[in-house]
Formats: structure tokens, C-alpha cells, sequence
């Protein structure tokens, strides 16, 4: 995601430092202790502006929503729009997804949103691919057993080579439609979601279930 540099950049961020967490390290294993009560973590990677976000954390008071994104200038909108709405079931890291098991223990979140990833469509950029087999190993070390992974793109391109890599990570593949909103809108969408029913492209999603119990 490419947005324009902001010269109030960093005072913005830290005005959000209450939903803002600088050293996610140190939450590892303990991310429910931000709210105890949270019947679920879930974990939305490359959240960009966080319109799905705020708006998923809204729907779902009980859940625990912490949200990733490595471009803080987009990130900041979501964490400004969160702060306005006064919600308090949703957080902030802006890390790169290749690292999350540095952030999160084994078997610690229950469900992972992704979004309208970057498609990186030229071959030798497969790897950067969200996913792609290696990241996928990443999400089903910090998922739960059953623990379940949402896909959603306009790319018919990367749905379907994105279907071969998740077999190949032995995710079972649920729920998959390759034109979601074929009578009308469904669920909350992402604010590029909503420019694309708009045009009327179709829109690709599947849920992928972390059915393989991992070595002891």
C-alpha cells in the first residue's frame, strides 16, 4: 500500500498510543490479558486503513481484534477512526506478517483475516505472496487447533494459485465462493471491497481450517 508521508505523522501516532502497542514482543502469549473476558483473538493482517477493522470490532464487542499493518500512515486512520468510535476490543501493531511468531505463541488466536492482500502478480514475487506456503506455516503455528484463516480477494489470479498453496499446507478449504456478493452485500467489507461491488467485480473468499494437530 502506497500512501503520501504526513509530517504530523509520529504526534498522531503517539495520540493513539492508548490502542497503539510499540513492543508487541512482550505481549507474546499474554494478548488476552488486554481483555480477559474477550470470548476469542483474532488477528487481521495488512488491516491498511481499518475500515473492516473498526467495523468488525464494533460488530463483535466480545472479540479481541488485534490488527496488523505495516504502512503506519494507513494504520493510523484505522487507530484514529477506532479512538472516535470509543472502542476497547481493538489494537494496533505495525510489524511485518513474516515475523509473527515473534509476537504471538503457538495455538494463541483463534482466527486470522486476510484481506485483499497484495497479489504480487509477477512469478519471481511469488514468496512475498501472504498465501504463500510459508507464510501459511507462520499463521497455523500461532492459530489454534481448528483455528480458522478468512480469505477474501478480487484476484481470480491469486484465489486460485493461493488455492494449490493452501492444500499444500494440508488447510481444509471451506465455504469457498468465487463471487460472494452475487445477491448482495455480505458482511462488513473492506473500504477496496466496496469500490469493487460498486464496479461489479466478483468478489473471491474461502475459510481455511487448521485441522492438523502439529508435533508435540
Amino acid at each position: 500500500m502506497r500512501m503520501r508521508k504526513r509530517n504530523n505523522l509520529e504526534p498522531r501516532m503517539e495520540a493513539c498510543s492508548a490502542i497503539w502497542i510499540k513492543e508487541p514482543q512482550t505481549m507474546k502469549g499474554k494478548w488476552l490479558s488486554l481483555m480477559p473476558e474477550a470470548r476469542a483473538i483474532r488477528l487481521e493482517v495488512g488491516c491498511g486503513k481499518g475500515k473492516f477493522t473498526v467495523e468488525t470490532a464494533q460488530a463483535e464487542p466480545d472479540v479481541l481484534l488485534i490488527a496488523v499493518e505495516r504502512v503506519k500512515e494507513a494504520m493510523l486512520l484505522g487507530m484514529e477512526r477506532a479512538l472516535e468510535m470509543g472502542l476497547k476490543n481493538v489494537f494496533f501493531l505495525d510489524l511485518d506478517a513474516a515475523n509473527l511468531e515473534e509476537y504471538f505463541e503457538e495455538n494463541e488466536i483463534d482466527l486470522i483475516y486476510l484481506n485483499f492482500c497484495d497479489p504480487w502478480p509477477r512469478k519471481k514475487n511469488a514468496k512475498r505472496r501472504l498465501t504463500f506456503r510459508s507464510f501459511l506455516e507462520k499463521y497455523k503455528k500461532v492459530l489454534k487447533p481448528m483455528g480458522e484463516i478468512h480469505f477474501k480477494t478480487d484476484n481470480s489470479g491469486l484465489f486460485e494459485w493461493s488455492l494449490e498453496e493452501f492444500a499444500h499446507c494440508k488447510l481444509e478449504i471451506r465455504n469457498l465462493t468465487r463471487d460472494l456478493h452475487a445477491n448482495g452485500p455480505v458482511g462488513i467489507m473492506t473500504g477496496y471491497e466496496e469500490k469493487f461491488y460498486q464496479l461489479g467485480t466478483p468478489i473471491n473468499r474461502c475459510e481455511l481450517i487448521n485441522v492438523e494437530v502439529q508435533d508435540a
